[in-house]
């Protein structure tokens, strides 16, 4: 097998899985089957990409292939139910079997949110709801979803093998929630699109600094969550954040391929039109009531994106946000993420106060921005040495390539 077969079935690993997985899910009808049709998909395409080439189209081939496997699964089943009827007693509150090539209509058209809101049934926890979904529909490994959720891996992959044993024992079937029902399942759905992006905004590990695969996946969901749900005002704040979030891109590395802090970025390369767009929408968003965590976010996002440089940046009007923020969505990223605003306010030291309520709080252990924000204000508080003992221990919990390479950076300045 060479070397570009097995980085072809590693590329289609990455972009395609959503795809492949949403398109079987349909005709296994059981999302466990489903992952299990697509796993063998994967596995035998390194033998045929190596015998035949590799195809023009790697998903199509994927997908036929996992859902061909599907077909064979129930053929075999209801094989066995014809030659061994006595072995299986009849049950009249048994599900019906679904139909191999089911089209049934249905107010979402993309089988990738499909699939989003069927995973995520009022049957789970919410946090189980979230990480299944970012597991199975959006590709993300255990280790990245534990740190979106700042937990061991671990503890991750025994919550998503607890929710998959959940969804089996209740017999939930791959069925897509109606019209009526999306609503409370919207929160969900928008927790998991926003840890897609933010995963793809900042990778949690690898040389690159931004996985545009995840994050162009996550705006273009969000797209259509807003054509099915045009009404609802934290969709168009979700949208609003990741257009605003994302017009940054292509400043946030230097030539070099040095990570830049959003204080060194040539503002005059950011991406006007979504930035407008981003600023039509949070207006929007944030009339008729009291604003979502969605909306007040994208509302920090856009004052940083309309300030003509960080310095003249409205602090003021950002940590009010972040306080109506905290209130909404008391979570202590939020209010880590606030000392930043609270820093060019009233000052380091009262930020730096802010972040050891943090550290004694103990649920931000073991992550790295904390360390980062608190290395960042010792060094402009001048304490040099305890800002370096800082900079190591994020550097200890970093995986990244770039951030890494960033704090080594502010390590050897302070040093």
């Amino acid at each position: 097998m060479t070397r570009d077969v097995r980085e072809a079935v590693a590329e289609a690993h990455r972009r395609e899985w959503a795809f492949v997985l949403a398109a079987t899910a349909r005709v296994a009808g059981d999302i466990d089957l489903a992952e299990e049709c697509v796993q063998d998909a994967y596995v035998s395409a390194l033998d045929a990409w190596a015998r035949d080439g590799v195809p023009a189209n790697t998903g199509a081939w994927l997908t036929v292939a996992a859902r061909r496997r599907a077909i064979d699964a129930h053929r075999r089943d209801r094989t066995l139910r014809t030659k061994l009827p006595l072995l299986i007693p009849p049950d009249g509150d048994q599900e019906p079997e679904p139909e191999l090539d089911e089209q049934e209509p249905s107010v979402i058209a993309d089988d990738r949110l499909r699939l989003v809101f069927t995973c995520c049934h009022p049957a789970l926890a919410r946090e189980a709801q979230v990480a299944l979904t970012l597991r199975l529909v959006c590709g993300l490994t255990t280790e990245e979803i534990a740190q979106a959720f700042l937990v061991s891996e671990a503890t991750m992959a025994a919550r998503v093998t607890r929710a998959k044993k959940k969804i089996s024992a209740a017999r939930v079937p791959y069925r897509v929630p109606a019209e009526a029902d999306l609503p409370e399942r919207l929160d969900a759905v928008l927790t998991v699109v926003h840890l897609l992006f933010t995963t793809g905004h900042t990778a949690p590990g690898g040389t690159d600094l931004i996985r545009a695969d995840l994050v162009d996946r996550a705006v273009q969901l969000t797209l259509m969550l807003q054509q099915l749900m045009p009404d609802e005002r934290e969709v168009r704040g979700l949208l609003a954040l990741l257009l605003l979030t994302d017009a940054r891109r292509a400043t946030r590395t230097a030539p070099d391929g040095r990570m830049l802090l959003l204080e060194e970025q040539d503002r005059s390369r950011w991406d006007r039109d979504a930035i407008a767009e981003g600023q039509r929408l949070v207006m929007s968003a944030l009339r008729g009531g009291q604003p979502g965590r969605f909306a007040l976010q994208a509302a920090i996002a856009a004052l940083h994106a309309e300030a003509p440089s960080y310095g003249e940046t409205d602090w003021l009007q950002v940590l009010r946000l972040y306080d109506e923020l905290v209130r909404v969505w008391p979570s202590p990223v939020v209010v880590l993420n606030r000392t930043v605003a609270l820093s060019m306010v009233d000052g380091p030291a009262a930020a730096l106060a802010e972040v050891a309520l943090l550290e004694d709080d103990g649920r931000l252990a073991g992550y790295r921005y904390l360390y980062a924000t608190k290395a960042d204000l010792l060094n402009r508080l001048g304490q040099r040495a305890d800002a370096a003992k800082a900079y190591r221990e994020a550097l200890a919990v970093t995986a990244n390539a770039q951030e890494r390479d960033f704090l080594t950076r502010r390590l050897s300045e302070v040093s």
